[in-house]
């Protein structure tokens, strides 16, 4: 995730991709960045990275995030940015040096690299300056929105456990595709570009599912038959359940 993040940063416009610096164990995936990012600073060294930056992301597993935290010794003035799923701020309190020093709580989805990510923030020990930039930032990225701290486990099941249900779903529709006799990427076109088309819809005119759902349905029509299908055999509740597992 912290490589895909890097990337939409260098994409956007806030940040400049030479202020970007980023630190990986990994030699290979360093240099994969660098491939078509020249401008990024690398370095293995996670203490020579966070040295002189003003914004720091800890992109780590979450059973990571308190050796990692602790071996940097953070500065007041600097913002922390945590993308370690279920670490509490109550947590990286405890990991850092001043316990009231900017902190953030981010969850994108892996879109990210690509600029459509849906990016959860949770704010504390902030300004208004602190939480609109933060905003602005990965707004840029996609779509960001600043919930409170206690509805970031449903909110991820919803947008970054969710981007992996969106696949499936497409992974299943191209399937049923190619035994219909569509070939394989035709399919996946097909399928990508009408789920891109129905959340397109749904976003840029602050309409609700049912509305375009009704707008596509026709009586005695083949989609109401499809839909019925798919409530036979359980799909809503599917959903709803995959969601509450994913907590």
């Amino acid at each position: 995730m912290g490589g895909s993040i890097a990337r939409g940063l260098a994409k956007g416009s806030m940040i400049s991709e030479s202020d970007i610096i980023v630190s990986n164990p990994s030699r290979g995936k360093l240099k994969e960045l660098k491939v078509n990012f020249p401008m990024i600073t690398t370095t293995q060294s996670n203490t020579d990275a966070v040295a002189g930056a003003d914004i720091v992301i800890l992109s780590v597993k979450p059973w990571l995030i308190e050796s990692v935290a602790r071996e940097l010794k953070l500065k007041s003035k600097q913002i922390l940015i945590s993308v370690a799923a279920g670490i509490s701020f109550e947590q990286l309190a405890h990991y850092v040096v001043d316990p009231e020093m900017p902190m953030f709580r981010l969850i994108p989805n892996t879109a990210i690299s690509e600029q459509e990510s849906m990016t959860l923030i949770a704010s504390r020990n902030t300004t208004n300056e602190q939480e609109l930039f933060i905003l602005s930032l990965f707004n840029e990225m996609g779509m960001a929105m600043l919930i409170p701290e206690d509805k970031m486990e449903a909110a991820t099941a919803l947008a970054s456990c969710g981007i992996a249900f969106v696949l499936k779903y497409i992974q299943a529709a191209m399937q049923a595709g190619i035994e219909m006799g569509i070939r394989p990427k035709d399919a996946m076109q097909m399928v990508a570009q009408s789920v891109k088309g129905a959340a397109t819809l749904i976003l840029n005119n602050d309409t609700h599912p049912s509305v375009e759902i009704d707008k596509v349905t026709t009586p005695g029509g083949i989609t109401i038959k499809g839909l019925n299908e798919l409530e036979h055999t359980g799909f809503t509740s599917a959903v709803i359940k995959a969601m509450k597992e994913s907590r």
